[in-house]
């Protein structure tokens, strides 16, 4: 029998890969204003989240927002993602992640875990760090990239990590999975700088333009909520 290429074309079996995107902050670094929406080239952060991820042949995505949701539900209307309303987005990152978490089926073979608020993040990121996954050595079941010995994001784990972190103790989420199982995660080593950068304040958004020339605006009905 010859050999089947799939998933794209890699020697590695297709893997249902489900995504959450978490866009559940108040922004309170930047006048109280969500970061997801931030324009790049005219289109919304989480709006180019969701192309990347759709490009990268995600299976399924859930999109998770607390504050600011009715404005960034706007956004993301029209895509065919689900959409999960965390109550209380101040209880932390852990509890919009567990939220999302469970919004995705039970068909997922493995989970991507993306920030909002990484403006340069496109598809071939994201087939990547897929890429990465699936050629990830025994008995590693997390991997995370890492650009100059720093972690970075989107960050993909197993369903087995899903499942522990469901079952676990409320407070546990990916980071807290990964102290407590240091051998199971795979550092991915790679130059790609565009894995390490978000913005989390002005002065972030003054020095992405500064390094990549690349310019982020507040849509219009933002810009005097400074």
């Amino acid at each position: 029998m010859g050999c089947i290429l799939k998933g794209g074309g890699g020697l590695y079996s297709r893997l249902a890969v489900g995504a959450v995107l978490l866009a559940a902050g108040s922004g309170s670094r930047m006048g109280h204003r969500p970061k997801s929406l931030l324009e790049l080239g005219g289109v919304p952060l989480i709006r180019r989240q969701i192309i990347a991820l759709s490009g990268a042949g995600v299976d399924e995505l859930v999109v998770v927002l607390g504050h600011h949701a009715q404005r960034i539900e706007q956004a993301v209307q029209e895509f065919p993602v689900t959409v999960v309303h965390n109550p209380q987005p101040d209880a932390g990152q852990v509890s919009s992640l567990r939220l999302g978490l469970q919004a995705l089926s039970s068909k997922i073979d493995a989970v991507l875990v993306a920030l909002a608020d990484q403006p340069l993040i496109h598809a071939q990121d994201i087939t990547d760090l897929i890429g990465a996954y699936k050629k990830r050595a025994a008995p590693a079941q997390v991997v995370q990239p890492t650009v100059d010995g720093q972690p970075g994001n989107p960050v993909m784990f197993s369903a087995a990590v899903r499942e522990q972190i469901l079952n676990g103790d409320a407070r546990i989420g990916c980071r807290q999975w990964q102290a407590a199982h240091p051998d199971e995660v795979q550092h991915w080593a790679t130059p790609n700088q565009r894995y390490r950068i978000d913005v989390d304040t002005p002065e972030d958004i003054e020095a992405l333009a500064a390094r990549t020339g690349h310019q982020l605006r507040w849509p219009a009905d933002l810009v005097r909520s400074a």
